[in-house]
């Protein structure tokens, strides 16, 4: 069989659809999209077609949506943007336990460097915020609270957050959500959240890599992270990447025609490869919740191992997966996703994530099933920790 590749989470291929619409603008359209001229007007166009293409996906004005270069950029604009801008006013902020290290570390920054109080909301242990316990922790000195809609690792998905934006804005704090997983996969509607701020990128949906776009509400003042143009309403100075914009709503377009499919589709597969690891391998556990989720992603705990030895092992079998997050591979420490859940640190290090795409088959997926147990066995008979554990 062909190499497997289950790790869509970290990045997704191009799809050739997306290849297509932005080699034009790689090629004779290379105009600078702010230049007057007919090269530049012709970029421009481009430009914001491809920004009013994308509002209409997350049912914002296109004046609300600002390109960067990713989904970290749409991040750290959101959490220090606003932060800095409030700073007078309120200096305290709130960020779940398993945000992104594109939130995470943006806000220990502001709490450590300038001056701000942090708190980290807790999770249950499927990964779920409880509106209630986000109520104890906003204040009137709340300047911005940041919630991810779906979890890179687990696929948890937070569907209370119109209720936690209510709490939020009724002690008038603004409302951040990294949905960049979420985007293109389930529906994504910024007026239905009520959300202030909404982070996506391209590359996790079939889009070009180095282009992503932060939705802004109309109105909400941040402070901009770059200074030096007029680019982005001097939101986001630099010139615009015109291809990378264009891909983007291309590969958005293209995921608004699939996604119903690749939901039910890949509900089913994941079901299918979650129920027969539990079945077949002991000691192991799901991470996540098995409801409201992101179906593509499988995240497991194999008790007794390491997880990169997993993906190292399984990576000689031809099949590309990821330990925890790709973000923070080769970390020594445990995921902080499944800690902040109240997964054992011993037992986090086993974790292996699995993250589908629209291509994954069931063969794959059986091919996968059939390699990993014995990977499991032979890396727990060299483990002295659960050898000692299972003849105690």
């Amino acid at each position: 069989m062909d190499t497997i590749y289950l790790d869509n989470n970290a990045t997704t291929p191009v799809d050739p659809d997306v290849i297509e619409a932005m080699v034009p603008f790689l090629g004779e359209g290379f105009g600078n999209a702010s230049s007057v001229h007919s090269f530049g007007r012709e970029a421009k166009v481009a430009l914001e077609n491809a920004r009013e293409q994308i509002a209409a996906f997350i049912r914002c004005e296109p004046s609300e949506l600002y390109f960067t270069s990713g989904g970290t950029e749409s991040d750290n604009m959101a959490v220090l943007g606003t932060a800095r801008r409030l700073k007078n006013r309120r200096n305290h902020i709130i960020v779940g336990a398993t945000e992104h290290h594109a939130v995470i570390e943006p806000a220990e920054y502001l709490h450590e460097k300038e001056g701000f109080q942090l708190d980290l909301a807790p999770v249950d242990s499927e990964g779920y915020i409880s509106p209630m316990r986000l109520r104890a922790l906003v204040s009137d000195n709340t300047a911005l609270v940041s919630i991810m809609h779906g979890n890179n690792e687990t696929g948890t998905v937070q569907d209370d957050m119109p209720k936690m934006v209510e709490i939020a804005h009724q002690k008038g704090a603004i409302f951040h959500t990294d949905a960049v997983q979420s985007i293109g996969k389930v529906d994504i509607d910024v007026k239905a959240l009520g959300v202030d701020l909404l982070s996506l990128t391209g590359h996790k949906i079939y889009g070009p890599k180095g282009c992503g776009a932060l939705f802004i509400r109309s109105g909400l003042k941040i402070d901009p992270l770059l200074h030096g143009g007029s680019h982005e309403k001097r939101r986001r100075p630099g010139t615009e990447n015109v291809a990378g914009a264009v891909g983007l709503a291309k590969a958005l377009a293209i995921a608004e025609k699939k996604m119903a499919e690749d939901y039910g589709r890949l509900n089913d597969l994941a079901d299918h490869f979650i129920d027969s690891v539990l079945n077949t391998i002991p000691d192991v556990r799901f991470n996540g919740t098995r409801s409201n989720r992101i179906p593509q992603t499988m995240n497991f705990a194999f008790n007794g191992v390491e997880g990169e030895s997993v993906v190292l092992s399984l990576d000689v079998e031809g099949v590309a997966v990821s330990s925890g997050s790709a973000c923070t591979s080769g970390a020594i420490e445990a995921s902080h996703v499944l800690t902040a859940m109240g997964i054992d640190p011993i037992v986090a290090h086993g974790s292996v994530r699995f993250s589908m795409g629209r291509t994954t088959t069931r063969e794959e997926l059986d091919y996968v099933l059939e390699k990993l147990p014995p990977i499991i066995e032979r890396l727990r008979a060299m483990s002295p920790v659960y050898n000692k554990q299972a003849h105690s």
